[in-house]
C-alpha cells in the first residue's frame, strides 16, 4: 500500500485473533475505482470489484436484490484484505441499528437482508459500518453517499458513527440522506433536493449515490453555480436497474 493511507483496528472479540484493520482513506497514488448503490445485487458487485484499483463503494449495500448477505461478505472480505472500502449509508445505518437490536422503521426489504446475514458474521458487519467513513475528501474529490455540505470540507465525519444514539442530525444527515425539502413523497419518504450541487467549490468534485437521478442508465454529472461538479452513481442496482462504477486515476 502507498503512503498516505489511514487504517483504525476493531474487535468484535477480547481473543487477539478478533482484530481486523479497515481502511478510512484511499492510498496515495493508487488507481480508484468508485462504485454506486449496489442494494445486494451481489453478481454485478462481484463483477465490478474484479480489478487492481482501490474500491470506494459509496454506500447503500443492501436491501433490495435477492443476494445481501453475498454483498456484505465480498466487502467484508475488501475490508479485510485493504484493498476497499465503503462509505456510510442511509441503509447501512439502518441495517447496524436493526442488526444491534435497536427500533427502526418497519420495511420488508431490511428483514429480507436480515434473514440472509450468517449471525456469526453480525458482530463483524456491525463494526464495519460503525467505522464506515461518512465521506472522504481526497484532493479536489470528496466521496459520500447522499449530498454534500461545505462543512465537510473541514470537519471530519464522526468516528465512531452513532450505531446506538437517535436520530442523525447536521452534516451527517446531509451525508446520509441528503437534502429534503420539507415535503413527503407519495411513499412517504421525505422529498430530496439537488440545491446543494450549487454550493459545491469550484474544481471540486462529489462522487455520491443515494437517488437514481439518472436519465438514461449512466451516471449523471451535474454543473453548479459555483463552479463545482456531482456525479451521481446510483443507476437502479438491486432495483431494477444496474449497478454503475467510474475508475479514476491517483
Amino acid at each position: 500500500m502507498g503512503m498516505g493511507e489511514k487504517f483504525i483496528t476493531v474487535t468484535d472479540r477480547p481473543a487477539p485473533d478478533s482484530v481486523i484493520t479497515f481502511p478510512r482513506h484511499p492510498p496515495a497514488g493508487v488507481p480508484i475505482r468508485v462504485i454506486g448503490d449496489v442494494h445486494g445485487d451481489a453478481r454485478a458487485f462481484t463483477h465490478a470489484v474484479t480489478t487492481d484499483r482501490f474500491i470506494i463503494q459509496l454506500g447503500d449495500l443492501t436491501d433490495g436484490g435477492p443476494e445481501n448477505g453475498e454483498v456484505l461478505r465480498i466487502m467484508l472480505n475488501l475490508l479485510h484484505q485493504g484493498r476497499g472500502l465503503f462509505l456510510l449509508g442511509n441503509h447501512d445505518l439502518r441495517l447496524a441499528r436493526r442488526l444491534a437490536g435497536r427500533s427502526v422503521r418497519p420495511d420488508p426489504t431490511l428483514e429480507e437482508t436480515c434473514a440472509q446475514i450468517d449471525t456469526l458474521h453480525i458482530p463483524q458487519i456491525i463494526n464495519a459500518i460503525a467505522h464506515a467513513p461518512a465521506w472522504i475528501v481526497s484532493g479536489n474529490r470528496i466521496f459520500l453517499h447522499g449530498g454534500f455540505h461545505t462543512d465537510m470540507l473541514h470537519t471530519a465525519p464522526p468516528f465512531p458513527v452513532p450505531i446506538q444514539d437517535g436520530r442523525v442530525h447536521g452534516v451527517l444527515a446531509r451525508a446520509l440522506y441528503g437534502e429534503p425539502t420539507g415535503q413527503l413523497q407519495p411513499d412517504g419518504y421525505p422529498e430530496r433536493s439537488l440545491r446543494w450541487v450549487d454550493r459545491i467549490p469550484k474544481n471540486l468534485i462529489v462522487y455520491c449515490g443515494h437517488d437514481n437521478r439518472s436519465p438514461d442508465g449512466r451516471p449523471l454529472t451535474m454543473y453548479g453555480q459555483r463552479g463545482g461538479t456531482a456525479i451521481f452513481l446510483d443507476t437502479g442496482a438491486g432495483k431494477g436497474g444496474h449497478l454503475s462504477w467510474i475508475d479514476l486515476d491517483s
